[in-house]
């Protein structure tokens, strides 16, 4: 869900984050920004200075973590049957 307002800080660079892979105009409309991307990423920009974040697009937002996450290419390590361990 769009945020009603525009965010900053912490909330913008969460919001941010979560919507990187879509694209800056999915993010900043999620971040209550709607079409204006220079606001967004003026705002953005200050936000992760703000953090100590260097991070110079959009897309350096997305964690390696997320990458895995997302192929979902982690390997499940279980015995194989209940009485084997």
């Amino acid at each position: 869900m769009a945020s009603p307002t525009p965010l900053h800080g912490t909330e913008l660079v969460d919001c941010a984050r979560a919507n990187a892979k879509e694209g800056i105009e999915t993010a900043a409309y999620q971040c209550g920004y709607g079409q204006d991307l220079n606001k967004f990423a003026q705002e953005l920009r200050q936000a992760c200075e703000d953090m100590n974040l260097q991070v110079k697009e959009l897309s350096g937002l997305i964690t390696e973590q997320d990458l895995i996450l997302q192929l979902g290419t982690g390997e499940i390590i279980a015995p194989d049957t209940a009485s084997e361990l």
